[in-house]
């Protein structure tokens, strides 16, 4: 593409539109490409600051919204941080249809399904329904998480089993400088949050047990498994828990752990649903980033080989289409694949 505007530094976001549109949000810009990466909209967003990826709605609506985090060290200016202002572009000009404001700041993604956007804020989850023409604050999801001395804020949300589950205690990522070990902040150990998103219940479980506890990224749910796994990367430990069937009574809570491992993981995971394993990473400061797939069911390892990253990723990474991913770091793209 040619060179696109940007703005304050955060992880950013893109996806393909229904259209065939490539769709970007970095900085506080948004932007509409070709499949050929040509330039097609560009949109300046309110705010100074980084505005961190999107959400795209059935309709094909994309809700953003500004990262309300401190900044990394490389940004000097951006505005201060103040509550979440979700923001609703129509997806060919870029346009801003509506806008919403939130209680408090959010430092997570967006989650959506359906309609419903859901934002981490920094104490509580929030919901808002997307009507087709107006984002309305849901006042019925009263679900606060931060119920502890000494936690901190969640990161993003996966949706699934009648419930939100994300993980908490994750400040202190701006200062990253190779990996997330030593970058913890929080004075009680991360948890695996769960909120049920019909009465609001949220249900905390430690994931290391250990101080110094940090995340980045959301944790990984296979509903047809019935686990999710979560992680700590400021400890190098990965946790695999077993939860109940959202229909039965109880729903989908944690009923207990499946497996645990010693991995210095700090990127989305991948789930391969039909082959029943997860796509983890390994960072080593001398030998650097390793993809390690690893079966759901039971925690054993069954390959893994190093990326070539020398700084352990903690962004997102991209399935493929035939067993096989797109690993990110900030310094290398690597694809993987099982022979």
């Amino acid at each position: 593409s040619p060179d696109l505007p940007g703005g304050p530094t955060w992880p950013g976001g893109m996806a393909v539109h229904a259209d065939g549109s490539l769709h970007v949000v970095f900085g506080r810009h948004a932007h509409r490409l070709d499949p050929d990466t040509s330039l097609v909209a560009s949109r300046r967003l309110p705010v100074e600051r980084p505005y961190n990826s999107f959400v795209t709605l059935p309709d094909g609506h994309l809700v953003t919204k500004p990262f309300g985090g401190p900044a990394a060290p490389a940004v000097t200016r951006q505005d201060p941080v103040g509550p979440a202002e979700l923001l609703v572009l129509e997806p060919v000009g870029l346009e801003i249809v509506d806008r919403l404001v939130l209680p408090e700041p959010s430092v997570a993604r967006l989650s959506a399904s359906g309609d419903d956007v859901y934002v981490v804020g920094d104490t509580a989850l929030h919901r808002a329904r997307w009507d087709g023409g107006r984002l309305v604050l849901d006042e019925g999801l009263a679900a606060t998480y931060r119920s502890l001395a000494g936690q901190t804020f969640g990161w993003d949300a996966v949706i699934g089993t009648d419930a939100a589950w994300f993980l908490d205690d994750g400040a202190g990522t701006e200062g990253y400088a190779g990996t997330l070990r030593g970058c913890g902040r929080s004075q009680v150990p991360l948890h695996l949050v769960r909120v049920d998103l019909a009465s609001g219940a949220v249900d905390l479980h430690e994931v290391s047990g250990l101080p110094g506890g940090i995340v980045a990224n959301p944790p990984a749910l296979d509903e047809d498994r019935g686990v999710v796994v979560a992680y700590d990367s400021g400890n190098g430990r990965v946790v695999a828990f077993d939860i109940g069937d959202a229909a039965a009574p109880g729903g989908s809570r944690v009923v207990g752990v499946r497996w645990a491992r010693d991995l210095d993981h700090g990127s989305h995971p991948l789930v391969f649903g039909e082959s029943g394993e997860i796509l983890l990473g390994d960072h080593d400061p001398a030998t650097g980033e390793h993809a390690v797939l690893v079966d759901l069911a039971t925690g054993e390892e069954a390959a893994r080989v190093a990326t070539g990253s020398p700084v352990q990723s903690v962004l997102f990474p991209a399935a493929g289409f035939a067993r096989d991913a797109y690993l990110v770091s900030f310094t290398t793209l690597t694809r993987v694949f099982v022979a």
